[in-house]
């Protein structure tokens, strides 16, 4: 039997850069991310990422400490397939797209996948290295998707023309610069 745990982790939820992780109970893990996302995406994501990474017909048991993630990979996603991805309301299925994956990446794997849960944050080795992933992978694409912004400027297009002489506004008083007070990154 295959045993690997996940984990997800949003820096600021929803919104925030995400991060997604597993850690086989045999030494391999995966990590990634996403620029901006909810912690439900990220725990999803990390299931889905276990699953394919771990494809053939050893059984699986994936250990999660989200409960959302289990319950939507073997609870609710049965009543879903069957209500057309809609829940018990009407309402369409929260993150649908990614539980389908999901549903076909169990499906289509020979060996069967099952979900234990674990309590997060109390000293589980594997959940607590999964955590480690999943939150460094979060910083690393908010990190990357910062310097990319701070890194984009408009460039003036090349022309024959002549460069248009622009107004100069005279500085008085103390001069700051035209900068937010806060910045958002999505």
């Amino acid at each position: 039997m295959i045993i690997v745990s996940t984990d997800g982790s949003c820096l600021r939820n929803p919104g925030g850069a995400i991060g997604w992780a597993w850690v086989n109970h045999q030494g391999t893990s995966a990590s990634g991310g996403a620029p901006a996302g909810t912690n439900q995406i990220a725990e999803l994501q990390a299931v889905l990422e276990a699953i394919l990474a771990h494809p053939g017909s050893e059984p699986l048991l994936i250990e999660s400490d989200s409960l959302y993630a289990i319950k939507c990979a073997s609870e609710w996603i049965t009543a879903w397939r069957v209500n057309g991805w809609r829940t018990s309301t009407g309402a369409p299925v929260k993150n649908g797209e990614l539980v389908r994956h999901i549903d076909q990446a169990i499906s289509t794997r020979p060996g069967p996948v099952r979900f234990r849960w674990v309590r997060g944050h109390v000293g589980n080795y594997f959940n607590e290295q999964a955590d480690v992933l999943a939150g460094a992978a979060a910083r690393q694409i908010a990190a990357s998707t910062a310097v990319a912004e701070a890194h984009t400027a408009e460039i003036p297009a090349v022309t024959d023309e002549p460069p248009v002489e622009q107004a100069v506004v005279p500085k008085t008083g103390r001069h700051r610069a035209e900068t937010p007070d806060t910045l958002t990154l999505f």
